[in-house]
């Protein structure tokens, strides 16, 4: 079998990059090595930036139409009495146009959106059910079932995950933070009225909701490591006293779990591989890297990896005699860009890693803080949103730590958007050209 493009892996990412590369007209094949759905049930946060790599991509009103979105993401400090002790808000509203709300969304729905959207050409081949096994130096073995056979294309390109064949393909390692918590995570009914983000948390605790369409909200509730084992035995009514005791809002809801089988354990990990190119092939998402699940942004790094990847090959593609070097366009462009999410991410995590009273009061002064001052608020709706990159600088931290007072002067649209990503930043080799 010959092709322009092999993709493994049938993950958001792969399914993106796809997409991406048969709208341009070019021939892709992808091996997806389950044969099934998922038995893992998912729920996506998808960020700004993703809303605007899916319409370019034809599938943002389909997304829309099948997810709830979210404005706004209310942050909640509980008192030791469970009282609200302090109340802040991330509030996508102050992002200027279109893309200025994030949308949750089932994961599987997700994936038939954009595998259908693929699959109305006749240039994509979806291969199900069919692994990967490795490479020689101008294919990519695959096996489905005892049958193997391999697939000669002028680019690999790995969406894997975690243990991508490709990534070991090209000889790049990863190593691995772990994190001193573990969570647990599952999908329950919510009231109809529950539709933006809560994140409630005490000085040891914390529970995040996340609502879904269809009157679903997806959680996720922070534990020690170790403890999943010990909170199995126990009945699933102490489950639902610990969600409804920092959230009453689900009293009458989560009740409605009576299998702890259906609660997931997420352990969360981070890394970044050194590389993200090697001759022809490349890696996205997750087999390029992990972020703590506490930001919501892994599954959105794989799509903003997909279009950059995507735009990039299709045009080397179009040019024929391009050298597979200029594949480390995508790498400039997305590296930085991962490592700083990546890092933000870290922050966040660590922010509720410490079960102790001043962390926790030195966690709520500087979102207080953020919402607080306009500038800063816009610097991290931005940073997450994936739209733009403006880092903090050293006034920031002051403000944050209340060492100098808060600026009261809103940004102007027109100096917002000017921290926006442009085409040029997005698929640089456009006016620069190709080396």
């Amino acid at each position: 079998m010959k092709t322009d493009v092999f993709i493994g892996g049938g993950g958001i990412g792969g399914l993106t990059l796809a997409l991406k590369l048969v709208r341009r007209g070019f021939d892709v094949v992808l091996a997806e090595r389950m044969a099934v759905r998922s038995p893992t049930y998912k729920g996506e946060l998808l960020q700004p930036k993703s809303m605007q790599v899916f319409d370019g991509l034809g599938v943002y009103d389909s997304i829309c139409d099948r997810s709830n979105e979210i404005k706004v993401l209310d942050m909640l400090e509980l008192s030791s009495t469970l009282k609200v002790k302090d109340q802040s808000f991330m509030d996508y509203s102050v992002l200027p146009g279109k893309y200025n709300a994030a949308y949750m969304i089932h994961h599987e729905e997700l994936k038939t959106i954009v595998r259908e959207a693929a699959c109305e050409y006749d240039n994509f081949h979806y291969l199900k059910g069919t692994a990967c096994k490795g490479y020689t130096d101008h294919t990519a073995i695959l096996q489905k079932g005892t049958e193997k056979f391999e697939v000669e294309a002028e680019f690999f390109f790995g969406a894997e995950g975690r243990s991508s064949v490709t990534r070991k393909a090209m000889e790049v390692e990863v190593k691995q933070t772990t994190y001193n918590h573990h969570f647990l995570t599952v999908t329950f009914p919510r009231a109809e009225n529950f539709t933006d983000g809560k994140i409630i948390s005490t000085y040891n605790r914390f529970l995040g909701l996340f609502p879904l369409p269809d009157d679903q909200v997806r959680s996720v509730y922070l534990i020690p490591p170790g403890d999943y084992k010990t909170l199995k035995e126990k009945p699933i009514s102490h489950f639902h006293k610990l969600y409804t005791d920092l959230a009453p809002a689900v009293d009458g809801y989560v009740q409605q779990l009576t299998d702890w089988k259906k609660i997931q354990l997420m352990i969360p990990v981070m890394y970044h591989a050194n590389s993200y190119v090697k001759g022809n092939k490349a890696i996205i998402g997750d087999a390029a890297h992990a972020v703590h699940p506490m930001a919501g942004e892994g599954m959105n790094m794989a799509i903003q990896d997909a279009d950059v990847l995507g735009e990039l090959a299709a045009d080397m593609l179009t040019e024929k005699t391009v050298d597979t070097a200029n594949l480390k366009w995508y790498e400039k462009v997305r590296y930085r860009r991962a490592d700083h999410v990546i890092q933000l991410s870290h922050l966040a995590a660590l922010a509720y890693s410490f079960p102790y009273r001043p962390v926790s009061y030195l966690r709520q002064r500087t979102f207080d803080r953020m919402e607080e001052d306009p500038i800063l608020h816009f610097k991290q709706m931005l940073n997450v949103s994936g739209l733009g990159l403006w880092k903090e600088n050293v006034r920031d931290r002051f403000i944050q730590g209340g060492f100098m007072p808060v600026r009261a002067k809103e940004l102007p649209k027109d100096t917002k958007e000017l921290k926006y990503y442009k085409p040029e930043d997005d698929y640089p080799w456009k006016v620069e050209g190709f080396r």
